[in-house]
């Protein structure tokens, strides 16, 4: 039988990362809302990924810790917190809660140790341990038991011992020495100066250890050796500044400590969390809670706002004249959109049928270019065409987006253009912001903007009658 599983989040390690990987979302307000909004969807995406019956998010209290007493200059390197950032930190832990899980802040500790102590309990009693994390430091804490994934990665990173191994060149039970010998710049913790990854990795596999490197300083050779006998006093500090601390009280904020019960997953507070997304505008879940709830939508759907007599101008491009003006309209564009289309799905060897650009709600072009068979469209020379966009494409100071937009700079590759500028992919946000949805261009459409797409299929058919985009 398996064994129960509590499933802990490193939220003060994914504060930082979710306000950095999302866009500036703002509620109908103008409040902040990216970090908000990638929190969620990855607590989200945990509960419905590794269901658990218990589990905690960890966040680090204000004030110092421990560490802070040891060495003063302990983290004193990091920049202070965006204030937009710092805005978004009381709705995160709102959200959680209201997402069912359990919210600890333990002043005096960093979120690490309050993540290793559970982590040392829980398995003691007979669990198994997920830790969601992009933290080097927590993969001293892997055992047969003990596991990290990274969210954040793409596609997430699952990290058991042997992953660990492969990723740091070290097994956990080393990556304390490992740490200790290459430092931690993210919390200013000094390790032997220009000693990396491959040198830490070579003398802890000679040395059997930490202890072991030191005992052999005297014999190791080169400015590496004359750095490793400089650092003899420091390293036991940065040892110990390294190491999480797997003993701590916790019974102050946690019920019942050390056992679990205070740490049980709850339903999700459905009602309060379908305000919290109408206070800060989210959209698609508000939506899926409506839905769930049997309750009358707060508002219209997306396209229901938007007028109905707007004015679509889509058109085919097949003279130069035409061209030339969308040339125009692309240069003077703030933010323009761009697609391929092609004779496959590999990007490697996709060449260019047709390309498509957007620059306003409602005005669309496409331009075929290598197109085939009887009902073939006239069609301007491709080379011709991509030379006069080229300069637009290569220009990074006009911003274009795009979806997949990797796909496109490889197909542009093959034809010689660098594509540059992209500063949006709405696959990758859409991935990021929902990533238990499907992310294709037909799915963004029908969810955020109200509308039917078309699919390959509904243009070229399916099975034995499906003909190729070209024709």
């Amino acid at each position: 039988m398996d064994k129960p599983l509590l499933l802990l989040v490193d939220g003060s390690s994914y504060l930082y990362r979710a306000y950095h990987a999302m866009p500036d979302l703002r509620s109908p307000d103008d409040f902040p809302t990216g970090a908000i909004h990638g929190f969620i969807a990855m607590m989200k995406w945990l509960r419905e990924r590794y269901p658990a019956a218990h589990a905690a998010c960890v966040f680090d209290a204000h004030g110092p810790t421990f560490r802070d007493d040891w060495y003063d200059q302990y983290k004193a390197n990091r920049a202070p917190m965006p204030d937009p950032l710092r805005q978004q930190i009381e709705p995160i832990h709102e959200a959680v809660r209201l997402l069912g899980w359990p919210v600890l802040e333990v002043p005096g500790i960093e979120a690490d140790d309050a993540i290793g102590t559970l982590a040392r309990v829980a398995t003691a009693a007979g669990h198994r341990v997920i830790v969601s994390t992009g933290d080097k430091d927590l993969a001293q804490l892997v055992t047969s038991d003990v596991r990290l994934v990274n969210t954040m990665a793409k596609p997430p990173e699952m990290l058991d011992v042997d992953g660990v191994k492969a990723k740091f060149g070290v097994g956990p039970e080393a990556i304390v020495d490992y740490l200790t010998l290459v430092g931690d710049t993210v919390d200013n913790v000094p390790g032997v100066d220009k000693v990396g990854p491959k040198t830490a990795v070579k003398w802890l596999a000679e040395h059997g250890s930490l202890d072991g490197v030191i005992a052999a300083a005297d014999g190791v050779k080169g400015v590496a050796g004359d750095n490793l006998r400089k650092a003899l006093d420091w390293l036991p500090t940065a040892r110990r500044l390294v190491t999480v601390v797997t003993d701590c009280d916790l019974s102050a904020q946690v019920p019942h400590w050390p056992s679990l019960d205070g740490l049980v997953l709850r339903p999700v507070e459905r009602e309060a969390l379908l305000d919290f997304y109408q206070r800060y505008g989210f959209r698609t879940w508000r939506k899926e809670l409506e839905e769930s709830l049997g309750v009358e939508a707060a508002d219209p759907p997306p396209a229901a706002a938007a007028p109905a007599d707007l004015v679509r101008e889509y058109e085919t491009i097949t003279d130069g004249a035409r061209l030339d003006a969308w040339l125009e309209r692309l240069l003077a564009a703030p933010l323009a959109a761009f697609d391929t289309e092609t004779d496959s799905l590999d990007p490697m060897r996709a060449h260019i049928v047709g390309v498509s650009f957007a620059v306003e709600p409602g005005r669309a072009a496409y331009v075929p270019l290598a197109h085939t068979g009887p009902d073939a469209p006239v069609q301007l020379p491709m080379a011709e065409v991509l030379a006069a966009l080229q300069p637009w494409l290569e220009d990074a100071a006009r911003p274009k987006v795009g979806q997949n937009i990797k796909y496109d700079l490889h197909v542009l590759a093959n034809h010689g253009i660098r594509g540059r500028g992209f500063v949006h992919d709405t696959m990758l946000q859409s991935y990021v912001l929902e990533a238990h949805l499907g992310h294709s261009l037909e799915k963004l459409a029908e969810r955020h903007l109200g509308r039917q797409g078309l699919s390959y299929e509904d243009v070229c058919g399916k099975g034995a009658k499906q003909i190729p985009f070209a024709q």
